[in-house]
């Protein structure tokens, strides 16, 4: 079996150390031991330990545990995270105890038993491994937050204003948010925003894709699972929900998750407690539970596709972000804004639009919204070649979307026993026909993501990324 863990011993005691040494070097990677406490500071600067088994007395005839006490505190100084281990003399089981109190993690007391030794020792190296892996990703989280938060909600629309002073009036509060818009309007955004200002900041934003789980393993990804509680459940899982525990979890897309899961969501937000799959011990969570759909109010209402109960439950404040159609005054910023950042990003001189080019941008119905106005802004900042953009750069003609476009569409039959498809007339270009034949597929299918994978003969991942492309 592979050794791992790096374990400090510190005793006055040289048998003490010679007798832990030769013990522990037999289960862990690495043991240093010292007799001096005051060499604790450099040691530690040389080595980074797992655990630390710590006397509580150094010197004759003491036993008041004052000195332990004393390089508990200075060690804890050193590293807040370190997993100490105290040794006590028989009987000072009260002073192990206010040693638990001031930081310990636990103790062992003389003479010690050899495998009582290398059990809590093995205990503190998993504790230790699992606070740095907490550590790492609080440290991941709030440096994805911060990125994300670059990503600013662009616009002074009297729209967005007013999406602005909801977000600020419901960030603090840990009142459970529904944000409802069409894709690529920026919901996620809100939600980041929500997160920002809320009083949990400083702890995870978890983003849940709810059409992206399939149903077999629902339970799993958000309640969790216990090694063997199925075939492929290797090891402990931590779920969703209780990974976002203490921070704020988004569940976006939710209109996707059919009604029997629904349920079991529902129960889980009342209860505020998670049971693992394989387990019967619930687990307590702490969560602001932000959701977002793009599912229209009446689709919302219909009992037959959402549940109710469960709509109350997310809605205690709904926040409706408009399409980029309905506020074309935040047009020009956002254009301007990610002209800055794919100019900057592929290394290009920095152009300007053109009276052209904006008056067109404006005039578009933008049907993938800020997603779609953003893909083709990057696409014009790789392909143009003039001083400054033209209408020309943007391909609106391409693009699926304008009222102009959709009025006019030919039917045509697929086949025998097929339904008729409709496809816009005009220019029948392939991208287009791609476009509409999604659409079409994923409404059908309400927006359940495998079984429109499955009528258009594609992988989940290859739909996905159509649906990126097309601002869906």
């Amino acid at each position: 079996m592979e050794k791992h863990g790096s374990i400090l011993i510190v005793d006055d005691d040289d048998d003490i150390l010679v007798a832990g040494r030769l013990l522990l070097k037999r289960h862990f990677e690495n043991v240093v031991t010292i007799s001096e406490p005051s060499q604790i500071a450099a040691t530690m600067k040389e080595t980074e330990f797992d655990a630390i088994l710590l006397d509580m007395n150094f010197g004759p005839g003491q036993s008041s545990g004052d000195e332990g006490f004393h390089w508990l505190a200075e060690i804890l100084k050193i590293d807040p995270e370190a997993v100490v281990i105290m040794i006590t003399a028989h009987g000072g089981v009260n002073i192990a105890v206010e040693a638990m109190k001031m930081g310990a993690t636990d103790f062992v007391s003389k003479p010690w038993q050899n495998e009582k030794v290398v059990a809590t020792l093995s205990a503190a190296v998993k504790l230790r491994d699992s606070r740095s892996k907490a550590a790492t990703l609080k440290q991941a989280n709030r440096a994805l937050v911060a990125d994300k938060g670059s990503q600013q909600i662009i616009g002074n629309s009297s729209a967005l204003k007013d999406i602005q002073l909801m977000i600020e009036r419901a960030a603090p509060t840990d009142a459970n948010v529904l944000i409802v818009g069409e894709n690529g309007t920026g919901k996620e955004l809100v939600a980041r925003e929500l997160h920002r200002l809320s009083n949990r900041n400083g702890e995870i934003f978890l983003s849940v894709d709810m059409g992206a789980i399939s149903e077999s393993l629902f339970d799993s990804e958000l309640f969790g699972h216990k090694r063997g509680s199925f075939t492929d459940a290797k090891e402990d899982r931590v779920g969703r929900l209780h990974a976002a525990s203490g921070g704020t979890l988004f569940l976006d897309e939710i209109g996707n998750l059919p009604l029997h899961l629904q349920a079991k969501l529902l129960t889980v937000l009342e209860q505020r407690k998670v049971t693992p799959v394989g387990s019967n011990q619930p687990i307590p969570i702490d969560v602001r539970v932000i959701a977002a759909t793009n599912l229209t109010p009446k689709q919302l209402s219909d009992e037959n596709r959402f549940r109710q109960d469960l709509l109350f439950r997310l809605n205690t404040v709904e926040i409706c972000v408009p399409p980029l159609r309905e506020r074309p005054d935040d047009i020009e910023e956002i254009a301007n804004y990610y002209i800055d950042l794919y100019c900057r990003k592929y290394d290009k001189p920095l152009k300007t639009l053109s009276g052209q080019a904006l008056a067109a941008i404006k005039a578009y119905a933008w049907p993938g919204n800020v997603r779609a106005l953003r893909h083709a802004i990057e696409r014009a900042v790789i392909l143009s070649q003039g001083t400054s953009f033209t209408a020309s750069d943007f391909a609106l003609e391409t693009h699926p979307g304008s009222a102009g476009e959709l009025e006019n569409k030919i039917t045509v039959k697929t086949g025998p026993g097929h339904e008729d498809i409709e496809l816009p007339d005009g220019n029948l270009n392939l991208e287009r026909m791609e476009y509409v034949l999604i659409e079409r597929s994923l409404k059908k299918h309400r927006y359940n993501i495998s079984h429109a994978a499955k009528e258009l003969g594609l992988t989940r991942a290859a739909l996905y990324r159509r649906m990126e492309k097309y601002g869906f």
